[in-house]
């Protein structure tokens, strides 16, 4: 590991222009490449104390054994460098995006005498239209086979070409009428060269003027009584329609534009890219990078801009570029893109409207891509059972965790907070083991707190299950208690049911490892519940989300994993899974405290007779107010039912006088709640309904 310091240039040598500098290591190869508009406050930023630097960017200057730079005049100019030695070098520290040369164009060779259509993938040629890029090589085989009918382009090899010329006889497309044959002189090159510039018309989205053309001709044909003709043209312009249906009208106007989008976590990032053409979805493509280096938003849809335009020209560069965040600065990047188009080009995000709206589809397209790739990478066997021998190997196991069970906290501002459990076994999710919790200890915020509350109640189940199996017991014949049951705040208050078939229930399976989301206080407050329980066979770490580090308790620093490591992958998708199952749970409290009414816990009263009451009545207030025989007066709605309503109204309402339910008078006492038969209660008596939440 080299220090930075050994090879830092002297103040005063690093000019205070734009340009792009290069970090070599030891063995002169570049590893990472960069622009700046000011080289002297950029490389500044690398040589300052290690402590202070991101992971990623310590990593590389550590790395490296000398940097060297080049000025230019502008940052159009560093731009355009940046991306000609990213490309030459490939540097390992940079951005890089994978999969973008696999997918497949349509592709029009206008640079032969008799160009063709065709597939084709890889690097883009001179004098080649390429329209896509296409998910699958299908859809565009099926977009030609219509296309052919009206536009019949060459679609054979070289080849096959050459064969029919000599043999004098085309091939069965042409026979067929799907080729104009212009191997046999059928057509000539200039007619040939016309049709294909026609095609090519008609997929950068002028459809309307062809159809129009061929109604024409149609109705022309109709009315000489040629038949036939107008047949052909019509099954010509349902052809033309069929392939426009394949890809539906999302922005009005016509317009030109590509919306990227970019979903991504704190070691990976998917880009998605919608090719709109003439207000149509003309191609997607998708790539997924390792954030190798600390990096914005604005920067990875920098790179993506580099990559997607970076050897185009002209119409390849749309007019309008949609992102879901501008690169600083933005205007050398806008002047670049308009200097490939060689007009204007507008770089924005999208604010409202139907722009809006498909922007947001392609982030969903983002977020699915990162999921997928994440869970692919995931439901590898090899690749989890090495996983799970580096977390091991990082946390001083004694062996691989096989049940791992990560706990996460959420609240909205200090309300309805809650937590959440989930289990992975074998390195995959074991979502039928999954479990939430209510804070109920205490009142306000506090993760620290809730954490431990949360780690004592989950073990605390599972010691009373481990007692209740007999694992504490000494001798064959040793009584076996009854399974404790737990009220609400996680408490034994008593003896409840076991299991039908004798199994233990869930909570009895303890994990070899507890991750809870959170740092150095999270991870002390769980061991802390762990030994108040008199457990110690049970590991606890922590994942600290802004840079990833694993926290072990007692530790002053943590445990910073590889970037590669599988290990981290792992821990980072535990954590990140615990943290969609609180919050979800916590979004649901929420909206069920907003639309929540005490007629809800009227046992049989639907919907219908719900809003019957409140039809009847007007509101609540005057519902809660109402006597048992007025009650009794709404449609469906019988004694028995109204008295337990008048029970369910006066224990949601505990300021108010309680109700004589076998009068319907009102009673001077104002007691907490109500019993079932509408006998006073004391307030607070436990809730007897069980459910998956503890």
């Amino acid at each position: 590991m080299a220090d930075p310091s050994s090879y830092r240039p002297k103040p005063g040598e690093i000019p205070d222009s734009p340009g792009v500098y290069r970090f070599r290591d030891e063995h002169r190869r570049v590893i990472y490449v960069g622009k700046a508009k000011s080289l002297r406050q950029r490389l500044a930023n690398y040589f300052q104390d290690l402590a202070g630097l991101h992971p990623r960017t310590r990593s590389m200057v550590t790395t490296a054994a000398s940097v060297e730079w080049t000025v230019v005049s502008t940052e159009v100019e560093a731009l355009q460098l940046e991306y000609s030695w990213i490309k030459e070098y490939d540097p390992r520290f940079n951005v890089k995006y994978r999969d973008d040369k696999s997918y497949p164009y349509l592709a029009v060779t206008m640079n032969e005498e008799y160009p063709r259509v065709q597939v084709m993938r890889g690097h883009k040629k001179k004098g080649v239209r390429y329209f896509g890029p296409y998910a699958h090589a299908w859809a565009i085989r099926d977009t030609v086979d219509l296309l052919l009918r009206v536009f019949p382009v060459r679609t054979c090899s070289a080849g096959v070409f050459k064969n029919a010329a000599r043999t004098g006889r085309p091939c069965l497309l042409g026979y067929i009428g799907k080729c104009s044959a212009p191997c046999v002189d059928r057509v000539s090159a200039e007619e040939h060269r016309e049709l294909a510039d026609e095609f090519c018309d008609f997929m950068t989205g002028r459809t309307n003027t062809y159809i129009r053309r061929l109604e024409k001709q149609m109705a022309e044909a109709a009315d000489e009584m040629e038949y036939e003709r107008a047949a052909r043209l019509r099954d010509d312009i349902g052809a033309l329609k069929k392939a426009m249906e394949k890809n539906a009208v999302v922005l009005a106007d016509a317009t030109d534009a590509d919306l990227i989008a970019v979903a991504e976590d704190e070691l990976e990032a998917a880009v998605q890219i919608f090719h709109v053409r003439g207000g149509r979805v003309r191609g997607q493509r998708g790539w997924v990078t390792d954030k190798v280096e600390e990096i914005t938003t604005g920067a990875l849809v920098e790179h993506a801009l580099q990559q997607l335009y970076g050897e185009e020209t002209g119409d390849a560069v749309p007019k309008e570029v949609l992102v879901p965040a501008l690169p600083d600065p933005v205007e050398p990047v806008q002047e670049w893109l308009a200097g490939r188009r060689g007009s204007g080009v507008s770089l924005r995000i999208p604010q409202r409207g139907d722009k809006k709206a498909l922007m947001e589809t392609v982030e969903r397209n983002a977020q699915q891509a990162l999921v997928l790739h994440k869970t692919k990478r995931a439901s590898d066997l090899t690749t989890r059972s090495r996983a799970l021998e580096e977390i091991a190997d990082a946390l001083d196991l004694d062996s691989a965790p096989l049940r791992v069970e990560c706990y996460d906290i959420s609240h909205l501002q200090g309300d309805d907070v809650v937590a959440s459990m989930v289990v992975f076994e074998d390195g995959l999710a074991r979502k039928s083991e999954y479990r939430r919790f209510q804070i109920k200890g205490f009142a306000g915020q506090d993760d620290v707190r809730s954490m431990h509350e949360v780690i004592t109640r989950r073990f605390r189940r599972y010691l009373a299950e481990k007692e209740k199996t007999g694992e504490w017991t000494d001798g064959e014949n040793a009584e076996i208690p009854e399974t404790p049951a737990i009220d609400r705040n996680g408490e034994i208050v008593g003896s409840g049911p076991t299991e039908d078939d004798g199994r233990p229930k869930k909570f009895a399976y303890p994990p070899q490892l507890v991750v809870v989301d959170g740092g150095a206080p999270q991870v002390a407050a769980a061991r802390r519940a762990l030994d108040e329980l008199g457990i110690d066979d049970i590991a606890v770490c922590g994942l600290a989300k802004r840079l990833e580090e694993v926290w072990l308790p007692g530790e002053d620093d943590p445990v910073v994993l590889p970037r590669t490591s599988e290990g981290l992958y792992l821990l980072q998708r535990v954590r990140d899974e615990a943290h969609r199952f609180a919050i979800t749970y916590q979004r649901t409290k929420r909206s069920k405290r907003f639309r929540s009414s005490p007629l809800d816990d009227v046992p049989g009263l639907g919907d219908t007779r719900k809003q019957a009451l409140l039809k009847h009545f007007g509101s609540l207030k005057k519902l809660r107010s109402a006597t048992i025989d007025q009650i009794c007066e709404v449609p469906g709605i019988g004694r028995k039912t109204a008295e337990t309503i008048a029970v369910a109204l006066a224990r949601s309402a505990p300021a108010a006088p309680a109700v004589n339910t076998a009068t319907g008078e009102i009673m001077e006492e104002e007691p907490g709640t109500m019993g079932s038969g509408g006998e006073p209660v004391a307030a607070g008596a436990p809730d007897e309904r069980r459910g998956q939440e503890t």
